[in-house]
């Protein structure tokens, strides 16, 4: 959504398609007004092949990617043969398609279409995908057996990544890590990433100077020299889109509670850590009630906010009455907010995550380092990262115990650590909007992708 709202402001008239599912629950989350569109920017639909729901649920991952790719291409290739014959607006003359629905390419290629893939994960990450290939051949996929869990080799150092120095197997996108050789999410991203290769040109949501060495290995050893690096894309925006269409427009499924700044507002600088573990990842309830008791022990204000569907097997995420009686004065729950304002606010000192790149990009923008609880895919790589080369984080044990959160909730927020890493994520903010403004590399980058991949002159 933000790169659309981006190109609409550069003129181009935009058709954003989302998937049935999604559609409907963006109505129920922002009502139906916030599809409806305006001049130039129309929202429409494709199945994804999945049975009906209503629910106000994240899908079942790895059954959605596989559906996915097998169900995409002929709805979506309809919907360009519907939209060029169309009297309501201009043909297409470009598919911009997600990192992973490379049966945007296949439709866009069979119509003799432009066509962009946009990795909206970290080019960090798209690296470690492009060698999942490279361990089949070397025999480290699948594992022979659980012994690799436990054994130290997740702390064995993976010197072979043209991209990744000083990186370790489990700072790599996680879906590596099963026996089951013929695991949906391996399969799914490694060949995602591979396809993406055969697209005109790659946007990455990074800066040069953020990812530098993946970038560079990306041009070099895959010898594909059409990438562009225009993010943060929320930065860049506030120098290209109008603020009229940036509240008008957001693809957020979940309803945000704007309460939560009355209470922020009452709050020291750099007093809070804010919890949010973003829009799909899910845990144990005794993992979620070993996080509750962590924050609470910390003695640290918190903001936390709870998705109803945050605790595996349709549990509703229920805590004790002498937890919320613990942190009343110390911490609100609530089920969604607005996360780039809340990451903005001055009382937010540290972020809890779950490192998915749109909030990693977003705690950049506003310059707050993070506590990483990495749950899957490409946020292992990200944590990796955060705490080895960014310098903004700190890591919590994937089996989660509450004096550890607390501690790390403590270092954070009132330690010597923390402050250090606050300190670094202000200078990489700093970094981030020189890249951004006019004159900067992501900028420069834009106009260049709408001049040299998209042939727009404006």
């Amino acid at each position: 959504m933000g790169l659309a709202k981006l190109l609409h402001a550069k003129g181009f008239h935009i058709t954003f398609v989302n998937t049935e599912f999604n559609h409907k629950r963006l109505i129920r989350s922002k009502g139906p007004e916030s599809v409806k569109g305006f001049d130039g920017f129309r929202f429409e639909t494709i199945p994804d092949g999945m049975p009906a729901s209503d629910k106000d649920a994240t899908q079942d991952v790895p059954r959605l990617c596989d559906s996915v790719r097998k169900n995409c291409l002929a709805p979506f290739k309809e919907l360009l043969i519907k939209l060029n014959s169309s009297s309501e607006g201009p043909p297409v003359s470009c598919v911009i398609s997600d990192g992973v629905m490379s049966f945007g390419i296949k439709a866009a290629e069979e119509l003799g279409t432009p066509e962009v893939q946009f990795w909206t994960a970290s080019a960090c990450s798209f690296i470690g995908y492009l060698h999942y290939r490279e361990l089949i051949r070397r025999g480290i996929f699948p594992f022979k057996n659980d012994d690799y869990l436990t054994d130290g080799t997740l702390d064995k150092p993976v010197d072979w990544i043209c991209g990744m120095s000083n990186t370790k197997f489990r700072g790599l996108p996680s879906f590596f890590r099963t026996t089951d050789p013929n695991d949906i999410m391996f399969d799914f991203m490694g060949e995602e990433a591979q396809s993406c290769l055969n697209a005109p040109a790659i946007i990455f949501n990074t800066f040069d100077e953020f990812e530098k060495e993946a970038l560079e290995a990306v041009i070099s050893k895959f010898n594909f020299p059409n990438i562009y690096t225009i993010g943060p894309l929320p930065l860049l925006a506030r120098h290209i889109v109008p603020e009229t269409q940036v509240s008008s427009l957001n693809s957020s499924l979940w309803k945000p509670d704007s309460k939560v700044f009355e209470w922020l507002d009452q709050r020291a600088p750099n007093s809070v850590v804010y919890v949010n573990y973003g829009s799909v990842t899910t845990m144990t309830d005794h993992h979620f009630r070993e996080f509750a008791w962590g924050l609470a022990n910390s003695k640290q204000q918190f903001l936390w906010i709870i998705r109803p569907d945050v605790v595996q097997g349709g549990e509703s995420a229920m805590l004790p009455e002498d937890f919320l009686e613990e942190i009343q004065d110390r911490g609100f729950l609530t089920s969604w907010c607005a996360q780039d304002k809340v990451l903005e606010h001055s009382a937010v000192g540290a972020f809890l995550t779950h490192c998915g790149w749109n909030s990693m990009m977003e705690t950049i923008c506003a310059g707050v380092p993070v506590v990483c609880w990495p749950f899957f895919a490409d946020q292992q790589t990200n944590c990796h990262y955060s705490c080895e080369k960014w310098g903004i984080g700190m890591e919590i044990n994937h089996d989660v115990k509450c004096d550890e959160v607390a501690e790390l909730v403590r270092k954070m927020i009132v330690g010597e650590e923390g402050e250090k890493m606050r300190f670094k994520a202000k200078e990489w903010k700093k970094k981030a909007e020189e890249a951004t403004e006019a004159g900067g590399s992501s900028y420069i980058n834009f106009d260049k992708f709408i001049n040299e991949a998209l042939h727009y002159k404006g």
